[in-house]
């Protein structure tokens, strides 16, 4: 059984929900995870604010502005009398249960629940399409078997074990449809995966049914080289590890959600990357293996904050990082590049919500410089330690630009370097100029 994951813009509109047959052969076992229609999940979280904020006016405005939407979608998604009824009927429902929350209480739980209106939507809307045209499907609530834990964790034996038991139910059937992003909590109540979690599902599902493969399509041919909105000539990659994938994926390759690779590593479920537009293109292969001796691609990450705390009392110091490293964690601030001198050690964060009360925190240490508007330029491909010359190719390609950190040997499959916001496309061009032409 193969896993396919369509994005937003897949389901973006009538025509793109038609077009996924041109992809999805009924015939083959498969589970096929939906995203919510394109804008939808932003439209909803507009109407979340607008709930918590007690401005129920605005909240009944924006609810229906988007029902608007979809009465138009229905109206040119189904050709019969009784698709546009089922798919009417189904609008109705989902937008009274948003009217609903102007008379209740609204917490953080209320809000997951809209959250979740936007793949219920485009799945069923779906399945009642496939009827429609005589296209058998069975739609799996997600609901129904997709569980996190206390820590936000996907419980996988839980997963394979509902979502089993589910398809156990129809033998015969070979399409199956359900929800990505959203799941359940650990005390049962409606979740989510946190944005970009269709991937995440599709991966979850991967794994917990051991799949022959897990498919994203979206609107990009694979995973390219370099940022084909800056650099100029790039090109899609035709193999990564799931830790070259993980990389990139972590330092801006927008194409895939970062934690979407790891259960598929861990299960060795391999992922392909392809693109619906052109889904003859062969897009990117993800598995165990990769290449070797290659430089694969660069990323950029911004909005990157830069902290150096220095301190004399840090030289032959025992306990000294851990206590620097503990202020970040009493903030619940991830970092994400390290490095360190004798007396002095830079980290960089991309969440400054605490900068203010950790940057107090650490003044306790020494001296403490902050650097704004800094971009993390990452080079993956294979940078083992018995290969040599990729790192001096990268540094001279940048020679002429500014570093403020250098991050190499904490992977095999990296290397990071720290440049001004107002650098980041030199940077970007000048490496791939210097790396790939």
């Amino acid at each position: 059984m193969k896993v396919l994951k369509f994005g937003g813009t897949s389901v973006g509109s009538p025509d793109r929900i038609k077009k996924l047959l041109d992809i999805i052969n009924p015939k083959d076992r498969q589970i096929v995870v939906l995203s919510a229609v394109s804008g939808t999940t932003n439209s909803l979280l507009e109407i979340s604010q607008a709930y918590l904020g007690t401005e129920k006016q605005k909240a009944t405005e924006l609810i229906k502005a988007l029902k608007d939407k979809y009465e138009i979608f229905i109206k040119e998604l189904f050709a019969s009398a009784e698709g546009f009824e089922q798919g009417k009927d189904l609008i109705d429902y989902h937008f009274n249960l948003l009217t609903s929350f102007a008379n209740e209480h609204f917490t953080s739980i209320e809000e997951k629940v809209i959250l979740a209106q936007g793949e219920l939507i485009s799945t069923t809307l779906y399945h009642i399409y496939l009827n429609e045209i005589g296209v058998r499907s069975i739609l799996l609530p997600a609901l129904d078997f997709m569980k996190i834990d206390e820590d936000n964790e996907p419980l996988i034996p839980f997963i394979s074990e509902n979502l089993q038991l589910l398809l156990d139910k129809y033998p015969e059937n070979t399409l199956f449809i359900t929800q990505g992003y959203i799941c359940r909590n650990s005390f049962g109540e409606i979740d989510n995966l946190r944005r970009g979690g269709s991937d995440y599902t599709a991966s979850l599902i991967g794994a917990a049914i051991a799949a022959q493969e897990v498919q994203i399509w979206t609107d990009i041919d694979g995973m390219h080289n370099n940022d084909p909105r800056i650099v100029k000539g790039t090109k899609p990659i035709a193999v990564l590890s799931f830790d070259e994938a993980a990389e990139l994926a972590y330092f801006g390759a927008k194409i895939l959600h970062p934690q979407s690779v790891f259960p598929a590593q861990k299960y060795k479920v391999p992922v392909r990357l392809l693109n619906t537009m052109e889904p003859k293109a062969p897009g990117t292969l993800i598995t165990n293996e990769s290449e070797r001796g290659k430089i694969k691609s660069i990323a950029a990450k911004d909005g990157i904050t830069a902290i150096k705390i220095q301190s004399s009392r840090m030289l032959l110091a025992y306990g000294f990082l851990r206590r620097v490293f503990e202020v970040f964690e009493r903030y619940k601030t991830p970092i994400d590049m390290i490095t360190t001198s004798e007396v002095a050690v830079s980290v960089t964060i991309d969440d400054t919500q605490h900068l203010e009360e950790i940057m107090q925190e650490l003044t306790s240490f020494g001296t403490v410089e902050v650097d704004y508007n800094q971009t993390i330029v990452c080079v993956v491909g294979d940078f083992g330690v018995e290969k040599h010359g990729f790192a001096a190719r990268v540094l001279e390609a940048i020679k002429h630009i500014p570093l403020r950190m250098i991050s190499y040997g904490g992977s095999n499959y990296n290397i990071s370097i720290l440049v001004k916001d107002s650098d980041k496309v030199e940077a970007l061009r000048s490496l791939h100029s210097r790396l790939f032409e």
